[in-house]
């Protein structure tokens, strides 16, 4: 027995090692932590169960530097919440997937899915192992996996890119509800020499999928780092804002801000002046407990900002539109950024407060050619969708569809304005131009007539008359509105009510 022990304790002591020390310090040397170091630093200190530990190639004639076939898994606990884990490893193999991890990987997927344990996918790699893939058996083996395909937000699933990552860890992270990438690394289907060799294309890696292509032009990915460690923390800090299965809420956190706190200088960041911008990241720290709120995307579709928060300890999706960026007005990036967040908030049982300031869609011929009136109503369709408890305040502008994509009437449960609310089919000026501009063309003192004008638009657009119709359930003062959102949370979570019915579940990940 005794000699089977220690052939055993050999055996992994060699799988401990990885790709063996030379591999290990290639990977330092370009500051990038192994795969079995960034488990660690991932999980709770002696959390970790690892899974097919001793796994090895199928095929022949490799010597014993190939343990775990390419990917590290197992079971873990983040902040004493239990997790999955799958990391692969670029010390074997050049982290491709083979036969063997491949049914590894499908196995402990499948096991998250039946226990109900949110996925960590730690990416980086060449994508699949030609040799385990080519031939009609290898790729009908090794098609996308139904896991994957239909995997319908059954539990959180938050992938990480910490290296150049070709076909598996990509298609990780465009099935994820939250990306991480490091800063030089790249995400694409394939590498710049299989597009060489394909297609004849010379690309650099940064130009292909580096960071910026994913934080301004793709939106594929919503966090990111400078390092492995600030990586993963990223993921460890972004998991405390989701629940670890749909049943549950996201964990509540308590505070000592004052749910009842008056806004104190808001009147100092948002101008009545309608024309004058401010960043709505000053009132949506304003808001939040503590000051504390965590942005998603904040390069894509930037008109536009996402990001989660807590009012009196409960978690919410804040979507607001940004006055610093084309006047608040949303493109199609900004259509897509609100659609995908909008699913991803209703299927993880996570309320959503609107706060507005939007003139309208971004309207251009550019726009037209990004399918913007379907864009438009995809994100319709995603708010009507949702069953989330859902919060509307209008701050300033919220002006003709963009109105109703932002919560408006009949799609929210609560909506509330500021005196400084402007609701109309569109704003004074154009409105005004349009409907008389001949009359102001022939008119003895048109600038007379445009100031009365405006004066009755002014009237007319803001928000009483929609007040005294009930079209709106209250004008608040600026000053409460921490107030009133903690209110509303509290009477629309009522008795499970932030539980969604999980419409948009299995909508695409991404748009």
């Amino acid at each position: 027995m005794q000699d089977l022990i220690n052939d055993l304790q050999h055996r992994k002591k060699i799988a401990e090692n990885i790709g063996g020390t030379a591999k290990i310090e290639k990977q330092h040397k370009l500051n990038r932590l192994t795969a079995r170091e960034r488990i660690d630093h991932l999980l709770d200190k002696n959390s970790f169960l690892e899974l097919g530990k001793l796994n090895h190639t199928e095929e022949s004639g490799y010597d014993d530097r190939n343990y775990g076939d390419g990917i590290i898994g197992g079971l873990g606990k983040i902040n004493g919440r239990s997790v999955v884990v799958l990391a692969m490893d670029k010390t074997v193999f050049a982290g491709t997937e083979g036969s063997v991890s491949w049914r590894k990987s499908k196995k402990i997927h499948e096991f998250a899915l039946k226990h109900s344990l949110p996925i960590f996918h730690l990416g980086e790699g060449g994508g699949l192992r030609i040799p385990d893939g080519m031939g009609s058996d290898g790729i009908s083996e090794k098609i996308m996996p139904a896991y994957l395909t239909k995997h319908n937000r059954r539990v959180p699933f938050f992938t990480s890119i910490l290296g150049d990552s070709y076909g598996w860890s990509t298609w990780m992270a465009a099935s994820s509800d939250i990306v991480v990438q490091t800063k030089g690394t790249c995400m694409a289907v394939a590498g710049p020499r299989m597009l060489e060799i394909a297609t004849g294309e010379k690309i650099d890696p940064e130009e292909l999928g580096g960071w910026k292509i994913h934080a301004e032009q793709t939106g594929q990915v919503d966090l990111f780092a400078d390092s492995d460690e600030t990586a993963i923390n990223e993921m460890r800090k972004v998991f405390e804002y989701f629940p670890s299965n749909p049943k549950e809420e996201p964990p509540h956190k308590s505070t000592q801000d004052n749910p009842n706190r008056i806004l104190e200088g808001i009147e100092d960041i948002v101008s009545t002046n309608r024309k004058r911008a401010y960043d709505m990241k000053k009132v949506i720290k304003l808001i939040v407990d503590d000051g504390d709120f965590y942005e998603i995307k904040p390069l894509f579709g930037r008109a536009l900002l996402t990001c989660f928060g807590r009012i009196n300890g409960r978690v919410v999706g804040i979507m607001a539109n940004q006055p610093m960026r084309n006047a608040g007005a949303a493109g199609p990036n900004e259509c897509d950024k609100a659609t995908e967040f909008i699913c991803l908030c209703d299927s993880w049982n996570i309320p959503m407060i609107f706060l507005h300031d939007i003139p309208g869609f971004h309207i251009a011929s550019a726009a037209e050619k990004k399918k913007m009136p379907t864009k438009i109503m995809v994100w319709n369709q995603a708010i009507a969708k949702a069953t989330v408890p859902k919060i509307s305040i209008v701050l300033r502008k919220s002006i003709g569809a963009a109105y109703g994509n932002m919560g408006g009437p009949s799609l929210g449960d609560f909506v509330f304005a500021w005196p400084t609310a402007e609701i109309n089919f569109t704003g004074p000026e154009v409105g005004i131009n349009v409907v008389y501009g001949n009359k102001l063309k022939n008119s003895s003192d048109p600038e007379a007539e445009r100031s009365e004008l405006l004066q009755r638009w002014e009237f007319d657009s803001g928000p009483y008359k929609a007040a005294e119709k009930h079209l709106i359930d209250d004008v608040i003062d600026p000053r409460d509105t921490r107030k009133i959102l903690v209110q509303s949370l509290d009477f629309a979570c009522n008795d499970n009510g932030s539980i969604s019915h999980r419409l948009l579940a299995n909508w695409p990940t991404g748009f």
